[in-house]
């Protein structure tokens, strides 16, 4: 099973508008589609900035060329969706974890 994350660096300016997307437009059109699973949009705590928010968007994914398959038939287009209504003002950076043991 692999964890995909994406940590989101958004302004306070754009954080609302950021949630509300990625819970309206992004998380239906990504369990829509049926490859990733779980799907999950947290509040990083930890590394809170002075006038920027921290968000960490999780899904398990059965292997890594699930994945990639994933990525080339949505994330792209789903990650372009996103650059056209926040422009260049939200930073993000992807990790993929392999999980190694679960409850």
């Amino acid at each position: 099973m692999i964890l995909y994350n994406t940590t989101y660096h958004v302004p306070d300016s754009d954080a609302r508008n950021f949630v509300i997307w990625v819970h309206q437009v992004m998380l239906p059109q990504v369990q829509e589609y049926g490859e990733m699973r779980h799907g999950r949009l947290s509040r990083i705590l930890s590394h809170k900035e002075e006038g920027s928010e921290c968000f960490a968007l999780q899904f398990e994914v059965e292997s890594t060329a699930r994945l990639h398959h994933w990525f080339v038939k949505q994330g792209k287009r789903l990650n372009e969706e996103m650059l056209k209504a926040f422009e260049n003002r939200i930073l993000g950076f992807s990790t993929m974890m392999e999980v190694i043991t679960e409850d």
